[in-house]
């Protein structure tokens, strides 16, 4: 009995990430045209730290590594140049996360080489089954040709399909083969039976990974009326209606909307959504899935029964990080860099009022207003969305450096300061002493000396400064007056 890793969720990764490792597709195969429900058993063969124990039947014995000789099978998660380079290089399983897959090197007479009961199934119901396979050969020798057949646990053959033979291909290529079969009243398991048609001796080797069985049952649509999907902008975000329908198939339908916030990898019931209309109210920012699950009446405890729709998504999205700089001051005559900043989402952005301003499409313009002036930032995302930010700047006669100042934490005067210079002035004050040491720097930020050095106060007297800047204003010098 298989004893590993039995997922209630179907493992799916796009096909582009797999490009050059191997390739996947859906052969010849009888499958479900309806809507699925969510596995009720995923055989995967578990992971390196999750191992499946899967024990082969008939003749196959265990291969401890990933080149079974012929009449043995191994779990690996690879295989390569097995046979002096007659296998295929197989990289990975069929899902690509790392996790094993079965190999079996085919005995010389034609036999069983997979057997598992199936439980947890519902009496009366259609299921999919499904598995994907690789014929790991790559010149032609015996082709693997397969035989997969449901039956009752006292052998009763209720489907079997066969693959016919596999051809080799270019590179190892996964290949999805099943059928849909139905449960007959009052039985809940099944037998799965794999058995090569096919002798071994030269081929007839292959892979086997992620066996599926999902319930089957009429087409099911969710929509929303002018869309596939629901993309807003989380300030334009408004009452949505979706709506469920479904084909004929059932007698006595029990219907129930779900919700999923991790992108389908769970889903929840919505309470008391049990029609085929949803009226989805605004959520805010975040990405909400929801879908329609549908099931016999008399079948609801069993979530085996339940078959689904296709996700509906709603993507609410926030509006993108704009910041148009902190307020400056500016000496008239004189012109300042304006320093906005922009999410990387954003694809459009300017500034208004364009009037006396470098470049209004530019993050970093020169500004020369005449006036005080408020400039905002508008930028647009890729989704659309808009935000905006202002900044002020205000103009000053000058700039206006006082002569003395009072550390006697009085509250007044207790700070020598130089109004209106700011990080952004790119001014370096230096103060020094009657001895010409430095006891005061400030370098492209605000000008407040308390009267201390290396947390010592100084003594009154009269200390000499320099104020220079980094583009072409004329740089100052002065003393200002320590009184005590």
């Amino acid at each position: 009995m298989l004893q590993g890793k039995l997922r209630l969720f179907l493992k799916i990764i796009p096909v582009w990430w797999l490009s050059g490792l191997f390739t996947v597709s859906v052969a010849n195969a009888q499958l479900c045209t309806g809507s699925l429900g969510d596995p009720v058993i995923n055989i995967t063969f578990g992971t390196p730290t999750s191992p499946s124990g899967y024990t082969a039947t008939n003749a196959y014995q265990y291969w401890s590594t990933p080149c079974p000789n012929d009449g043995y099978y191994t779990l690996t998660t690879s295989t390569t140049n097995c046979w002096n380079g007659s296998w295929h290089t197989v990289s990975r399983d069929h899902t690509g996360d790392n996790g094993f897959f079965f190999l079996v090197n085919a005995t010389y007479a034609p036999g069983d080489f997979f057997v598992t009961g199936v439980k947890g199934l519902c009496p009366n119901t259609t299921y999919e089954f499904a598995s994907w396979m690789v014929n790991v050969m790559k010149s032609p020798g015996i082709l693997p040709n397969i035989r997969f057949r449901i039956e009752t646990p006292g052998g009763t053959v209720l489907k079997e399909y066969t693959t016919g033979n596999i051809p080799t291909t270019a590179q190892a290529e996964w290949k999805q083969y099943g059928f849909f079969f139905t449960t007959s009243p009052g039985l809940n398991e099944v037998v799965l039976r794999m058995t090569n048609n096919a002798p071994g001796g030269n081929g007839n080797d292959i892979g086997l990974d992620d066996i599926t069985f999902r319930a089957c049952g009429p087409q099911i649509n969710v929509s929303l009326p002018g869309a596939v999907n629901y993309i807003a902008c989380v300030q334009d975000e408004t009452v949505q209606t979706l709506t469920a329908s479904i084909t004929s198939g059932f007698t006595f339908p029990l219907y129930q909307w779900q919700l999923s916030l991790d992108k389908g990898g769970s889903w929840q019931n919505i309470a008391g959504e049990q029609s085929l209309g949803y009226t989805r109210k605004p959520t805010g920012l975040g990405y909400f899935q929801y879908r329609m699950v549908v099931v016999e009446k008399g079948n609801e405890a069993n979530s085996g029964c339940w078959i689904g729709s296709e996700a509906f998504a709603a993507n609410i999205v926030g509006p993108p990080n704009v910041n148009a700089g902190p307020d400056r001051s500016l000496v008239k005559g004189d012109t300042i860099t304006l320093y906005g900043s922009v999410g990387s989402n954003v694809v459009k952005y300017f500034w208004l009022p364009p009037t006396d301003i470098s470049d209004a499409g530019s993050l970093t313009p020169r500004a020369y207003p005449q006036q005080d002036q408020v400039y905002t930032l508008f930028a647009q995302s890729d989704f659309g969305c808009t935000a905006q930010n202002s900044m002020l700047i205000t103009m000053v006669a000058g700039l206006y450096i006082p002569t003395a100042f009072s550390p006697n934490n009085d509250g007044l005067n207790d700070k020598w300061r130089i109004p209106f210079i700011d990080a952004l002035t790119n001014a370096t004050l230096t103060v020094y002493n009657r001895y010409g040491q430095i006891v005061y720097r400030s370098q492209n930020a605000k000008v407040e000396w308390d009267g201390t050095f290396k947390g010592k106060q100084q003594p009154q007297s009269t200390y000499k400064f320099n104020l220079t800047f980094s583009d072409e204003r004329k740089a100052m010098s002065g003393t200002i007056v320590l009184v005590r």
